[in-house]
């Protein structure tokens, strides 16, 4: 005898909990006549991860309760362990419930809480103290959530109290190598335990975060025996026989430029769907960032709700007109141009008393930007679509971006993005066909703000740039360890100073989409009022 385990990795829309409950049945009744005797479904699947600070109020709880009560009494035939929040006695949990015969058989607490990088849940939920372990088709399951195996003692503890196999439900969202750190800590698990492990993982965007499924099965070894492709929902049956997982289907492992890559597309479609947006508007500049939110905006909504502006200055090169246009082109989206120099000449006039004997500078670029703002700022309004703004990584970091133009739209593609990446995801972009037009890629970037202006003008060469800002920003090196790896200190004094100064700038940038282990969002939380300058 086996017990067959049905891994449900669904997409669920944060706070929908009739939509994700009926989402639950579904994939319950596929999996009970697909022969599973168990569902297994992804950290608090029924309300979706994040809650944030729904959590702290009490309704939410109570709405949560009717309708774990509600799905419970719809499921027949297959047992469902389902993630939700749960109250009791005036403490709050991130939990677990099995349910079957209509009814609640069993209910884990989650032990650890993280409280670092994306998460919170220290501000939200009360610890767990107890090993849980139900006995399914005479196989006991030991229940764990997310966190729980990332560090010893929750997995220990369900082993102790006699678990042979440990279910694991997750909201783990998406990061460079995630799914490899995943599976590391959780063969530490099973070498400490000696159990195997389902392990199903949410997938879905949700506002900065996507979670990529890509739920996996480990054997008392720790190998592989099953896993889930990435970035899509997916129901699969484990069968757990003879004391371990047997073989099943093993997804084709993705490179990094297509897993960032399908993350921003599932980010994008997620956003604009969820939150009820008709379709996408982008200012096209001619460049490879604006080039690139395009391709992906594509891919995520169709192009028929892409629509693309180009808004040229006196100072825009006619490649760029060029090179917009044919990407237009092969992609199929409506494409429109309006040329700025009309505004450009408006505002000289009115400002030309506030600005008489003071040089041109940088006012004259921003404003630039700014009237582009505005305009796509109106189509919106217009027409109901969401402006996605094209700044990247090493823009956010250094206030290479301006409040109120370039900067202003609803979400941030690309946003943890360095641009050393952007040109690596180009690249993977025109993999098959040229979707983005060569030269785009190959000529030297530019804001075309003022007369044969390039970026490095104003910034460090990207590949510096990039290098430091990542172990400054993502592994927290101090000044003079960078300068030790081989860089300058002029350039490393430069970058640091450029990024201290931008907190303000950056704490106005929209929502963007995270996909490296820190992003400018819910894990950069500096202070913008901030004297402290590093040492050198």
């Amino acid at each position: 005898m086996s017990l067959k385990i049905a891994i449900a990795q669904i997409n669920a829309t944060l706070g929908d909990l009739a939509g994700n409950a009926a989402k639950i049945a579904e994939f319950a009744a596929r999996a009970r006549a697909a022969g599973a005797d168990l569902l297994l479904t992804p950290e608090l699947a029924l309300c979706g991860y994040p809650p944030e600070d729904l959590l702290l109020r009490p309704d939410f709880y109570r709405a949560c309760e009717r309708e774990l009560d509600a799905l419970a009494a719809r499921l027949t035939g297959i047992a469902v362990l389902v993630g939700h929040p749960e109250e009791r006695d005036g403490r709050r949990y991130n939990a677990a419930t099995l349910l079957a015969d209509g009814r609640r058989v069993a209910t884990y607490y989650k032990q650890l809480l993280p409280n670092y990088e994306v998460f919170d849940e220290e501000r939200y939920f009360d610890a767990g103290d107890a090993a849980c372990v139900v006995t399914i088709k005479g196989v006991r399951c030991g229940i764990n959530i997310c966190a729980d195996i990332w560090e010893a003692g929750a997995a220990e503890a369900a082993h102790a109290a006699g678990a042979e196999l440990l279910l694991v439900l997750n909201a783990s969202p998406y990061h460079l190598d995630k799914h490899e750190d995943r599976a590391a800590v959780l063969r530490q698990r099973i070498a400490a335990t000696g159990m195997p492990a389902v392990y199903a993982n949410l997938v879905g965007g949700q506002d900065e975060l996507v979670f990529d499924g890509g739920s996996f099965v480990l054997d008392a070894d720790g190998r592989e025996t099953c896993r889930l492709p990435q970035f899509a929902e997916a129901l699969e049956i484990v069968d757990f026989a003879a004391g371990r997982p047997q073989p099943g289907t093993l997804a084709p492992a993705q490179s990094i430029e297509a897993q960032v890559y399908a993350a921003l597309v599932l980010g994008v479609r997620d956003y604009i769907g969820k939150n009820g947006f008709p379709g996408a508007i982008i200012g096209l500049s001619g460049g490879i960032d604006s080039a690139l939110t395009l391709a992906i905006a594509v891919d995520a909504l169709g192009a028929d709700r892409v629509r693309a502006v180009m808004m040229p200055s006196p100072y825009t090169a006619d490649i760029s007109l060029d090179d917009s246009r044919q990407m237009v082109r092969t992609l199929g989206v409506r494409y429109d141009e309006i040329p700025i120099a009309p505004a450009m000449q408006t505002y000289e006039a009115m400002l030309a008393k506030e600005f008489a004997g003071l040089p041109a500078d940088t006012t004259e670029e921003n404003l630039q930007a700014r009237i582009r703002g505005n305009l796509l700022m109106a189509l919106s309004n217009k027409t109901g679509a969401l402006v996605l703004t094209t700044g990247n990584k090493s823009e956010m970091a250094v206030g290479y971006c301006t409040l109120y133009g370039d900067m202003a739209g609803g979400f941030a593609v690309i946003k943890d993005v360095f641009k050393t990446f952007v040109y690596r995801l180009s690249r993977w972009v025109n993999r098959e066909r040229e979707i983005i037009p060569e030269r785009i890629i190959t000529r030297p970037p530019s804001a075309e703000l003022k007369p044969d202006q390039t970026d490095q003008d104003s910034l460090p060469p990207y590949e510096v740039l990039d290098a430091i800002m990542q172990a400054y920003m993502e592994r927290d090196e101090s000044p003079r360890q960078i300068v030790a790896h081989g860089y300058a200190e002029a350039d490393v004094r430069r970058v640091v100073r450029l990024l201290r100064i931008a907190e303000y700038k950056r704490r106005q940038a929209p929502v963007g989409i995270r996909v490296t282990q820190r992003g400018f969002g819910k894990d950069w939380r500096y202070p913008i009022t901030n004297r402290y300058v590093d040492e050198f």
